[in-house]
C-alpha cells in the first residue's frame, strides 16, 4: 500500500484526499494539520475569522464534495444557524455568508472523507496540533519529521497543500499587525486612530474586526445597514488607504457555470503562446478587445476601445471611479447590481473580463521582463479588480461606517514611505504625513520564493537548482532536483503565484487537488513555469 502524505487539511489538502479516494487501489493517507481541527483551514477557522468576515465565494461556485454546500445549509438546523445571522428561510445558492460557516462545512466534509476513505480500505491516520517540521526527498521516498519527535515517518509522496502563509505578529510591534491574520482577532483595539493599508477584501474585513469591538450593525428592512458606536468609542476613527484609494465594486450576477468565450479561446490563445514572446501581450490584447467588443459593443464605444491598448485599458476601465466619490460611487454601484441581481441581468462587459482573466493568465509565464511588467502593471489590475469583487453586505456595512463618521479613505498615489514605530505607523507622502496608533497591512498573500520554505532540508535540496521558485509539472509536482521528481506534490499557493498571478478560491483549489491527486500514477508530463522568475 503506497503512503502519502498531505500536509495541511485546508481546502486543497480536503479537494487532494478527495481525488485521492477515485484510485482504483486504496492508499494510506496520512494528514497532518498544524491547527487544532483538521478540514477547517485558515480562511474560514474561527481563531482567525469573527462572524463578521464573509466568505467572497457562494454556494454555487464552491466544487462540492459529498454534499454542496446549499444542502449542507439546508440540512442545519435554524437556531445554529441564527448565530451566524443567517436565516434559513432565506438561503439561497448565490449568497454570501460567513466564513466560520463555511469552515463548518469544510470540516464536517473532511470528517465523512476519513469515514468514506476507511470504508473503501484506505489506511487514514489524521494528525492534528501537529506541524511538519522538515521534509527530505531520498532515492527512494520522502522523509517527514514533526515537532516534538525526531525520528522521522518515510512517504511515497508528500503533497504540501499548507495554503497561505502570514508574518509572525510576534516579529512586529503590538501596534502594528503585519496582517488581518496575525493576531488581530485576539487583540483588543482601543478607540484610537487606525490604518489600514489596503482597499480590498481583507482591508473592510480589517476594519470590522475592529468596530464591532466599539459597536454594532443594525440592518432595516429595505437592507440598509446602520451602525452604533458605543458610548465612550468616540475617537476611534479608521482609515483605509492604497495608491489609487479606489474601493471594489460589489459583486454582480452573471450565469454559472461560465458561458464560453468565443475570441479569445483556449487555442486562439495557444495559437499566440505558439508564435513566440515578441509581441505576445500585445496580440493577446487584441483577442482581449474582440472579445469585448463582441460581447458589449455600446460600452466598448463608450470607452473607445478601438484607441486602447494593454496599456491604456486600464486606465479607462478605472476612470469613472477615479472621478467620483468612493462612497459615493460604492453607493451607487450597489443600487445597480441589486437590481440586476434581483432582474437577473447580467453586464456583458464585466462578465466578458470575468470569463477572460484564467484565459489570459496562461500568457504570464511566456512573457519577456518588459511584457510582464506591463502586464503587472495594467491588464493584471483589471482582472483582480473584477474578479474580486465583494459581497454587498460588504458594502452595506462600510457604508454605515462612513455614514457614522468612523471611516474614511485616502488615496496615497504612487510614492510613500511607511515607518514602522514602537507606538504608532507613520505614512509619508510627497504632501503629506500620516500618524496612526494601530496600523494594520492587508495587501493580500504576497508571492513566496523558494528561500521562504519553512522545511529546512527541502530547501536547501531545491536552492541546489539556483531556482528562485521551485519549479513543477502540470501535475503540480517537483521536476527539480531530479531525486525530488513524482515525490513532492506542490500546491502550496503562495509559492505558485510568480507565473499564476489569479490563482486564488476554492475552485483553483479543487483543480490543483484533483492534478495532485494523479500525481501517485501519472508523470508530469511538462512544466508549467517555463521563464525564470522576475522579481518585480
Amino acid at each position: 500500500m503506497k503512503k502519502i502524505a498531505i500536509v495541511g487539511a485546508g481546502p486543497t489538502g480536503i479537494y487532494t484526499f478527495f481525488s485521492l479516494l477515485k484510485q482504483q487501489t486504496p492508499l494510506a493517507v496520512s494528514v497532518f494539520e498544524q491547527a487544532s481541527e483538521a478540514g477547517v483551514g485558515m480562511p474560514y477557522n474561527n481563531e482567525d475569522n469573527s462572524r463578521m468576515m464573509l466568505a467572497n465565494i457562494a454556494s454555487i461556485e464552491i466544487p462540492p464534495l459529498f454534499s454542496t454546500y446549499i444542502d449542507w445549509l439546508r440540512s442545519q438546523s435554524e437556531s445554529h444557524l441564527a448565530r451566524y445571522g443567517v436565516q434559513a428561510s432565506s438561503l439561497h445558492v448565490r449568497q454570501f455568508l460567513p466564513r466560520i460557516l463555511l469552515g463548518e462545512y469544510f470540516r464536517d466534509q473532511f470528517l465523512k472523507l476519513v469515514a468514506q476513505a476507511k470504508k473503501q480500505g484506505f489506511e487514514v491516520q489524521v494528525h492534528e496540533s501537529c506541524r511538519v517540521t522538515d521534509l527530505e526527498v531520498t532515492s527512494e521516498n520522502v522523509r517527514l519529521w514533526v515537532e516534538g519527535d525526531p525520528a522521522s515517518e518515510r512517504f511515497d509522496l508528500a503533497v504540501i497543500a499548507t495554503g497561505h502563509v502570514w508574518p509572525d505578529e510576534h516579529d512586529t510591534p503590538r501596534a502594528f499587525f503585519p496582517s488581518p491574520w496575525s493576531g488581530l482577532m485576539e487583540a483588543k483595539i482601543r478607540a484610537c486612530k487606525v490604518g489600514i493599508m489596503g482597499t480590498s477584501l481583507s482591508g473592510l474585513d480589517a476594519a470590522m474586526a475592529v468596530v464591532v469591538q466599539h459597536g454594532t450593525f443594525t440592518e432595516a428592512e429595505d437592507k440598509r445597514v446602520l451602525f452604533n458606536l458605543d458610548r465612550g468609542s468616540e475617537a476611534l476613527k479608521i482609515v483605509l488607504m492604497s495608491r489609487s484609494g479606489i474601493l471594489p465594486e460589489a459583486d454582480f450576477y452573471c450565469p454559472i457555470p461560465y458561458e464560453p468565450l468565443r475570441i479569445a479561446t483556449e487555442n486562439a490563445i495557444n495559437n499566440e503562446i505558439a508564435a513566440g514572446a515578441d509581441g505576445l501581450l500585445n496580440r493577446v490584447f487584441r483577442l482581449i478587445a474582440g472579445e469585448i467588443e463582441l460581447a458589449d459593443p455600446r460600452w466598448s464605444e463608450r470607452i473607445s476601445l478601438g484607441t486602447l491598448d494593454a496599456d491604456s485599458f486600464a486606465g479607462a476601465w478605472f476612470a469613472a471611479r477615479k472621478k467620483h466619490d468612493p462612497f459615493r460611487w460604492a453607493d451607487a454601484n450597489l443600487q445597480e447590481v441589486e437590481r440586476n441581481k434581483r432582474d437577473r441581468l447580467t453586464v456583458p462587459w464585466r462578465y466578458a473580463i470575468l470569463r477572460l482573466h484564467e484565459a489570459v493568465q496562461e500568457i504570464v509565464p511566456h512573457l519577456d521582463q518588459q511584457d510582464r511588467q506591463r502586464f503587472d502593471a495594467g491588464l493584471a489590475r483589471v482582472f483582480i479588480d473584477n474578479y474580486a469583487a465583494i459581497p454587498s453586505q460588504s458594502i452595506r456595512r462600510l457604508l454605515a461606517l462612513r455614514e457614522a463618521g468612523i471611516i474614511s479613505i485616502l488615496t496615497l498615489g504612487p510614492d510613500y514611505d511607511m515607518e514602522i514605530k514602537q507606538q504608532q505607523t507613520v505614512i509619508s507622502t510627497d504632501e503629506n504625513t500620516y500618524e496612526f496608533d494601530v496600523f494594520i497591512d492587508a495587501r493580500g498573500q504576497r508571492p513566496m520564493k523558494t528561500k521562504d520554505l519553512p522545511f529546512p532540508t527541502l530547501r536547501k535540496q531545491l536552492e541546489t537548482t539556483d531556482d528562485d521558485i521551485p519549479d513543477v509539472g502540470d501535475n503540480y509536482t517537483l521536476l527539480e532536483p531530479a531525486c525530488a521528481r513524482g515525490r513532492i506534490a506542490f500546491g502550496a499557493l503562495p509559492y505558485l503565484m510568480h507565473d499564476q498571478p489569479f490563482v486564488q478560491g476554492l475552485t483553483v483549489c479543487a483543480e490543483i487537488g484533483a492534478a495532485m491527486a494523479k500525481a501517485i500514477s501519472q508523470p508530469a508530463i511538462r512544466s508549467r513555469r517555463r521563464l525564470p522568475f522576475i522579481d518585480m
